[in-house]
């Protein structure tokens, strides 16, 4: 490959906010709150440029305290966003989401960078960041979609370990359809982003199986202790 990465100018990314554009128009349309996408894409923007430039700091630290500080803030910010379906949430609640994404990524990543990628050194941000960021996304999401489906199910009369299978499975849709669908539908991001950057793409199919275990495994984990715990917490409270 003679060129690995084209150069994205300005201009040219702005094509691709038509798509977008035509989204709003449609909620629009349907009388729909245009509010939460518009601000959506707005808070995303701005993370994205934010994180770019102290991502460029980040990667140049040598202290494992500085990235690790980075993770617990990620994870916590993941506990935080995972109960953002519930419209009353309390302290508890945040907590319990908070143990809930930690129990399924943390355990994850340790297996990753010890024994998968044996990282040298463990703490070396380029690498873990991106990799803690892809387990704490998916564990956040999987947890998120556990806690509406929580509540719903809850409003109707079953017991408690029909509603524990019911949910999640529901939580774990979307990366059990990402496994179907990988190489066929697909080419996952971290899989697309190394052949984009002349990586063999025999090297990069490893490491997309890493990363659709890893985000598998610490999502159904989560998910586990997320309805294990509200399920008790609720047995009790009846």
């Amino acid at each position: 490959m003679e060129q690995s990465i084209y150069y994205l100018s300005i201009p040219d990314l702005l094509w691709i906010f038509i798509p977008v554009i035509v989204v709003i128009f449609i909620f629009h349309l349907w009388n729909l709150k245009i509010s939460t996408p518009i601000y959506a894409m707005f808070r995303m923007f701005f993370q994205l440029i934010l994180i770019g430039y102290a991502l460029d700091f980040i990667f140049d630290t040598e202290h494992p305290a500085v990235v690790i500080g980075i993770l617990f803030i990620m994870l916590a910010a993941a506990g935080l966003i995972a109960l953002r379906p519930l419209k009353v949430k309390t302290n508890t609640d945040y907590f319990i989401s908070f143990l809930s994404v930690a129990s399924g990524s943390i355990p994850t990543l340790i297996i990753v960078i010890f024994a998968v990628v044996n990282l040298d050194p463990w703490y070396n941000p380029q690498y873990l960041i991106p990799l803690s960021g892809m387990i704490f996304a998916n564990s956040m999401n999987a947890v998120s979609i556990a806690s509406e489906r929580l509540f719903v199910e809850s409003q109707r009369p079953n017991d408690l370990k029909a509603i524990r299978a019911t949910v999640l499975q529901a939580a774990l849709i979307p990366i059990t359809n990402s496994l179907f669908a990988v190489g066929i539908v697909s080419l996952p991001g971290m899989m697309t982003g190394q052949v984009l950057s002349g990586t063999s793409p025999l090297i990069a199919v490893r490491y997309q199986i890493m990363v659709m275990c890893m985000v598998f495994g610490s999502s159904g984990i989560s998910t586990a202790v997320y309805l294990s715990i509200q399920l008790k917490r609720n047995s009790r409270a009846n």
